[in-house]
Parts: C-alpha cells; structure tokens; sequence
C-alpha cells in the first residue's frame, strides 16, 4: 500500500475523508479535542512544520485513521 502524503492538499482530503468514514468531521475531531481548527489545517498543508506541528499532523492523521500510530 503507498504510503500517505506528509503535507499538503492529498493530506488534508485524506484526514477529511478519514473523518467522515468515521461519522465525524474534522471540526467536531478538534471542538472534542480542544484544538484549533486553524492550528490542524496549517500542520497538514505544513505551514507550521515544526516539532509541535509535526506533532499535531501526525495526531490527526492517527485519529481520521490515515496514519497508524508509530
């Protein structure tokens, strides 16, 4: 299987998809987790890449099931 887009627009439409799979919405993902949506879209397109927003893309990948966990 071809691993998953790191950053950027792929990564975004995959965390988004990842979400409604599961029923959900990468907004309500980050009102239940406290976490501002602005803050996850610029970790996933990779505007804000370092360590902490390196770690915030890969919580949200993990969590819409695009990433599994280290």
């Amino acid at each position: 299987m071809k691993e998953p887009p790191t950053a950027g627009r792929d990564a975004m439409n995959r965390v988004k998809a990842g979400f409604i799979l599961q029923n959900t919405t990468l907004k309500a993902w980050c009102r239940a987790n406290g976490i501002d949506p602005s803050a996850v879209r610029q970790a996933v397109y990779g505007s804000w890449c370092g360590p902490k927003g390196r770690a915030m893309r890969d919580r949200v990948m993990q969590a819409a099931g695009v990433r599994k966990a280290a």
